[in-house]
């Protein structure tokens, strides 16, 4: 199938070029978490700035959220992003940070951190839900589904989840009984069975219910 380029009911579909961010003449931030709903390992945010000129491109290399991407081609996207990306970072908040004061505030914790990581200062930060981040001395604005509404925060989307896959892929060889290279930390079947053989490695989020099983040591 031949390429083409994106045509205007396209381009209204993003947020990007609608009347409310074309107000906005200064840098826009998207940002988005993953590993919110994972068992095992941190949550996971980044915020990625763009320039003007990588909105086609993305729009060409035909990118959404990252849910709908194979691994692969996320890990495609990522690379390219960040290349065309004007800055991005990743902010992150762990396992035990997330027992202590819950997933919700983790994950805002973690997207507060992508921001603040940030060398170049935007004039909004679009994030991704319908929770702001506390004490953020930035503006911003909540987009509920925004990785399917922003190019930005699905570019942000995209990069967490290649970064967050990584580590958890690295974590997988010190953990090799719960088959964290194929569950990626997230609750399949055999994820729940290694939990009530072996019980939570140290990386498991003890306030989750599946974790909160007691067998072998995972040590």
């Amino acid at each position: 199938m031949v390429e083409t380029s994106p045509t205007p009911l396209e381009q209204s579909t993003w947020l990007e070029f609608s009347t409310f961010l074309s107000e906005i003449p200064e840098l826009v931030a998207g940002v988005d978490e993953v590993g919110r709903g994972a068992l095992f390992g941190p949550v996971v945010a980044a915020a990625v700035i763009l320039p003007d000129g990588a909105l086609p491109i993305l729009m060409a290399a035909k990118i959404k959220d990252s849910k709908k991407l194979s691994s692969s081609r996320r890990t495609q996207l990522a690379q390219q992003i960040c290349g065309l990306a004007i800055d991005w970072k990743i902010g992150f908040a762990s396992t035990a940070e997330i027992d202590k004061i819950n997933i919700l505030q983790a994950t805002l914790l973690a997207m507060k951190r992508a921001v603040l990581k940030l060398k170049v200062q935007p004039a909004l930060c679009l994030i991704d839900g319908n929770q702001s981040i506390k004490d953020l001395r930035l503006p911003q604005q909540t987009i509920v589904k925004g990785d399917e509404r922003s190019l930005a925060i699905a570019s942000a989307s995209i990069v967490a989840k290649v970064w967050r896959d990584d580590l958890v892929m690295r974590l997988a060889l010190k953990y090799p009984m719960y088959n964290l290279e194929c569950n990626k930390g997230y609750g399949s079947q055999r994820h729940l069975l290694a939990l009530r053989q072996y019980g939570p490695s140290p990386l498991h989020r003890q306030s989750f219910r599946p974790c909160q099983i007691k067998g072998l040591s995972a040590e």
